[in-house]
Order: C-alpha cells, then structure tokens, then sequence
C-alpha cells in the first residue's frame, strides 16, 4: 500500500536537494514522477524547483484552488503516474493534503511532500499542520542554528536587517530567513519592551543527560 510522507524541516536544510534526488532516482528507472510546486515561487509562471546546489527541475504549479486529485487521476489516464512529489507543501491548503492522501490510499500512488514546519512566528502552516496530523510517514531533515544546535525555527529579517515580530505568513520579497533553535529564535523574536536579560542556572544537583535525539554538532545530523 502507497503511503503519504511529509518530510519537514527549517529553512535552508536541502528538502528541495533530497526531492529532486528522490525524483531522479525513480526517472532514472524509466518512472514517471510528478512535481508540483506552489505557484508562490512560479518564475515568469513556469513552475521550478530549485535546490542551493544548482539543480533545478521543471514543475506542475499548483494553487489553493486547485484539485490535485483530479490532476492526477488525469495524468495517470495519460501515462501512468509512478509517484508524486510536492515541494513547498507547507502552503497545500487541508483539503488539498486529504487528496493526495486519497492519491496514496486509492490510487496506490506514493505521495512524498516536503516543506517547512512553521513560519517565522512559530506557528504551523496549514498544509504542515494537516500533513503532520495525516501523514503516514514523518521525517524531519535537520540543519543547524549558528550556535551549532538543531535548528528548528525560522527568522524573517527586513531588508535593513532587522528581525520582523508581525506580517504576513507568506512574504515573497526582500525578507531574508534565517534558521534558529529556539532559544536563540526566542531571542530574536522578543518584544525589545520585554526584559531580555535572564539566563536559568542548571541545578547543580540533577545530572543534565541528553538524549537520544540531542543534536549538538553537525555529526549528528541526518
């Protein structure tokens, strides 16, 4: 039985490097994989994923309208659809997720999404949201803060540098993202108005112990 993966992450962790290479592996067998991307990021209204290696890849575009179900029952009578592959799925409105996972359970189709968790306030996308409430198989591709902790958050700066508390969840613009952990995320995101001057000392009587999730160096990503 196909299954419906979200794999998720924080900016600038590869999701579009890992899709495009899932995507050539199954085309590289003479499969037929089909792309979509949000029309957010269309380039002169072609679709394109784009990965910070230099690979790109020509996509279906699709928008908060669209009925992916019924594109794809379309395709595959056209030629039979091996497997779908949707970046920046963060922006799949709920019904959206629900067709491919009709794609998945009906048509035995594997759909694998890949997008952002959260957006730079911390909140949940809606497409994650319901992806991370339906999804078969979750996957968390990780990155690293400056600190060399897991990022796990996303900061917005303004074109003169500053990080943006309010706006828009979806900006395509001068903004420039950057990935955090939480601590160093809380610290951008603070009201200034806010004292920020506390730090919480360890009891010196309980042992800190970390566990088998703990991400404090490179080597630990994967």
């Amino acid at each position: 039985m196909a299954k419906l993966y979200f794999s998720y992450a924080a900016m600038n962790a590869g999701k579009s490097t890992i899709l495009l290479q899932a995507a050539h592996n199954y085309q590289e067998r003479g499969m037929n994989a089909r792309l979509y991307t949000s029309a957010l990021y269309a380039e002169g209204g072609v679709g394109k994923i784009s990965s910070r290696i230099g690979l790109d890849v020509e996509a279906n575009l699709y928008r908060a309208e669209d009925n992916l179900l019924d594109q794809i029952i379309a395709a595959n009578k056209e030629k039979k659809v091996d497997c779908i592959f949707v970046d920046e799925a963060q922006f799949l409105t709920a019904q959206q997720v629900w067709q491919l996972a009709r794609v998945a359970d009906h048509m035995n189709i594997p759909v694998m999404c890949y997008g952002l968790r959260t957006d730079f306030q911390g909140k949940l996308f809606e497409g994650s949201g319901e992806l991370l409430a339906i999804a078969d198989i979750l996957r968390e591709i990780r990155t690293i803060c400056e600190c060399g902790r897991k990022a796990t958050m996303v900061v917005r700066f303004d074109e003169h540098g500053q990080p943006m508390r309010e706006g828009d969840q979806v900006a395509i613009g001068k903004e420039i993202y950057v990935s955090m952990c939480r601590k160093h995320w809380e610290e951008k995101m603070r009201d200034p108005a806010v004292v920020t001057a506390f730090r919480l000392e360890p009891n010196p009587a309980t042992p800190i112990t970390l566990d088998e999730d703990e991400d404090d160096s490179l080597a630990q990503l994967g």
